[in-house]
């Protein structure tokens, strides 16, 4: 595992809040206030004068793109009374998936993924407070957000989610996180079968390269999930007056999703690693063809060798009628030639009996 940099300097006050310098200054807040009748979204560029104007009754969700802005996460824990180590774990990224449970509400990390050409980008930190009546998100990234499914649910007004509390609102996200891993997996899955043709096929480097790839993807996938796994049982067994038995069933559903998509990410680590493992047998056994025809090519050459080797030597044929008759012989060259040629096929026949080619 590669180490992750914090940014609050070493030995700093705890609960410093300082975000990553690779976070984005301009930070997007989309205020959501809804009941079963009335349902109001819109983009929040004064914070103060909306927190101040907020309705006393409904359900209330901020979402939060970008953390590059402290005063905003300040404003927020000031008007919600949240601790200073929640908000500075939303900074510190990426935190180990987990939950946290407070007086007054509960806090929460997940980590949810999406993919860039065939391979799943790194995966993104959601952090979500849940209160008696609002729902806080944060997002480290505006684009491919995960939530817009939640969003025009809230929309229509006979869905479930505007019958029910922050409670049911917030598993409505945690699931809209989980449920993000399915399409990855399924265009991995996709991408190992072709993988698994071209090494049965046509294995090459590149195609090593690529199961490697695949194979670091769902590992970073994993370091993803199994934490998550915990957090999502936790989060569903927490004491706390905050979350309906109602409510609990339903994220039971949702912790049996992620058993599914760990269930699915083990199959395809062990599909990726038997493609390694195909692919260097694949490649042994297309080096020992190789070597196999070169023992043969250089068995038949062996004998033929001899003959030449014989007839090379010269002997001086007047000084003794041992000394190579055959080079007094009108057909002593083609005699030569033919018993090359008939020492090879005898050869070649003897392979072909043996069944070593």
């Amino acid at each position: 595992m590669v180490w992750q940099k914090r940014y609050s300097p070493p030995g700093s006050s705890p609960g410093t809040l300082q975000p990553a310098p690779q976070s984005k200054r301009e930070v997007q807040i989309t205020a959501i206030h809804y009941n079963a009748e009335h349902y109001h979204e819109e983009s929040v560029t004064d914070l103060d004068a909306y927190l101040k104007s907020t309705p006393p009754t409904g359900v209330q969700w901020l979402n939060i793109d970008g953390l590059g802005d402290v005063s905003v996460l300040e404003k927020l824990g000031q008007h919600f009374n949240l601790h200073a180590l929640c908000l500075e774990d939303v900074l510190n990224i990426p935190q180990r998936p987990k939950l946290e449970d407070y007086d007054h509400y509960e806090f929460l990390i997940l980590r949810v993924a999406w993919l860039t050409d065939i391979l799943p980008r790194p995966t993104e930190q959601v952090s979500l407070f849940l209160g008696d009546s609002y729902v806080l998100t944060f997002q480290e990234e505006e684009q491919n957000d995960v939530f817009e499914p939640v969003r025009m649910r809230l929309r229509q007004k006979r869905s479930r989610i505007r019958q029910s509390g922050s409670d049911y609102l917030a598993y409505a996200l945690l699931d809209a996180a989980i449920d993000s891993y399915f399409p990855v997996l399924e265009t991995l899955g996709e991408r190992l079968e072709a993988l698994e043709d071209l090494v049965l096929a046509t294995p090459k480097r590149e195609t090593l390269e690529e199961i490697y790839a695949v194979r670091r993807a769902l590992t970073h996938l994993r370091r993803a999930l199994w934490p998550a796994r915990e957090a999502v049982q936790a989060f569903s067994r927490a004491e706390t007056p905050l979350i309906t038995d109602q409510t609990r069933l339903f994220l039971r559903d949702c912790y049996d999703h992620v058993l599914q998509v760990l269930d699915v990410l083990e199959s395809y680590r062990e599909l990726a690693s038997g493609l390694m493992e195909m692919y260097f047998s694949s490649q042994s056994h297309h080096m020992n063809e190789v070597m196999k025809v070169l023992t043969i090519i250089a068995t038949l050459f062996i004998p033929l060798t001899f003959v030449a080797g014989i007839y090379g030597m010269n002997f001086d044929v007047s000084k003794s009628p041992w000394n190579m008759p055959e080079l007094q012989w009108y057909w002593g060259y083609p005699f030569s030639l033919a018993l090359m040629a008939g020492l090879a096929l005898l050869l070649l026949a003897f392979f072909r009996r043996k069944g070593w080619f």
